[in-house]
């Protein structure tokens, strides 16, 4: 009787015996660029040439797809920090809905970014030769944030960043857990479930959240490394719809607040920095516009008009005219 094992989800015959590394080698992927799963178990990369597949297995194999400033670094005086690192974009970037691997990567080269989200996604163990996104995107330029973008339950949540970890070493992640397919408005009893079991097992959250400064109060309580409330539904490209809860949620934070979801244009990203935002964080905007290079280009200046603008204050809104030339002397 031939035995099986499930490989990402998919039933597959095999001689028995057969270790993970042979496994990995004869689907022709590459190990140092995946997590493997056994059993709803993760497997450390050093157990892969030891650990024997047995009738029945059910393995996970995923890695990671597409889903800075110069003179700003000179001229902030207090450069965005998460997680005690400091980064001179205050602009992070999705890598997702791009053409193909090469427009993301020269749309984040545009934008100054150095940091960029990435979805955890199964391995094509059909075909292993196509592209990955590390091959275009250079983890060790950029800070990978990998999420847990399509999550609706905490528990998938947790699950998919520690696979996360174990793909990449990286402790520095984002977490979303939706509430439905429609809005993809946060589930917020979900999100600060796992954020309690990340926080714990030493994970640096960075977390999307509702704009309510109750919840991101309750957020920075549990550990949570950066506040992240949306500004519009995402994708939605509507811009900042509650300025005066982002504004309070960032005056009452003691961790840095980011804009996330809902940007559509530069000047989006601008009043988000007008109003004191740490950064502000967007796929869509730049992805799905008709020259997304030039966008990117275009997001980055914004975000550096928005934080000189709030470092240097605005003037004060009036109800009547003020001449700028002085009324005296006049012929």
């Amino acid at each position: 009787m031939d035995s099986h094992i499930i490989i990402n989800g998919e039933k597959r015959s095999f001689s028995g015996g057969e270790s993970v590394a042979g496994l990995l080698a004869e689907l022709g992927i590459d190990a140092r660029k995946v997590a493997v799963e056994l059993n709803l178990e993760i497997l450390p990369r050093t157990s892969y040439q030891n650990t024997r597949l047995n009738d029945g297995d059910k393995l996970e194999i995923v890695h990671f797809i597409g889903g800075g400033a110069d003179d700003l670094t000179v001229i902030d005086p207090e450069p965005l920090e998460v997680a005690g690192v400091r980064y001179g974009s205050r602009l992070l970037v999705g890598t997702g809905k791009y053409k193909d691997f090469e427009e993301t990567a020269r749309a984040i080269e545009a934008s100054g970014a150095e940091i960029v989200t990435v979805a955890v996604r199964r391995v094509n163990v059909t075909d292993p030769n196509q592209p990955m996104l590390v091959d275009y995107v250079d983890p060790k330029r950029y800070t990978y944030l990998p999420n847990t973008a399509g999550c609706f339950t905490a528990d998938d949540a947790v699950r998919t960043l520690r696979l996360a970890r174990e793909a990449g070493g990286w402790d520095l992640v984002k977490l979303e857990v939706l509430g439905d397919q429609k809005t993809l408005y946060p589930n917020m009893p979900e999100t600060i479930a796992a954020a309690e079991t990340l926080v714990k097992e030493g994970f640096k959250v960075m977390v999307y959240c509702s704009d309510d400064p109750i919840q991101a109060l309750r957020l920075e309580e549990i550990g949570c490394v950066a506040i992240m409330p949306l500004a519009a539904p995402i994708g939605s490209g509507l811009g900042i719809q509650n300025p005066v809860t982002i504004r309070i949620i960032k005056e009452n934070a003691g961790v840095p607040v980011l804009v996330d979801a809902g940007v559509g244009t530069a000047s989006d990203a601008t009043i988000a920095m007008e109003l004191g935002c740490d950064g502000v964080l967007m796929n869509t905007a730049i992805a799905e516009a008709g020259d997304p290079i030039t966008m990117a280009r275009a997001m980055k200046l914004a975000i550096e008009a928005g934080r000189l603008a709030y470092l240097a204050g605005r003037m004060p809104k009036k109800r009547y005219a003020d001449p700028s030339s002085p009324l005296a002397g006049l012929i």
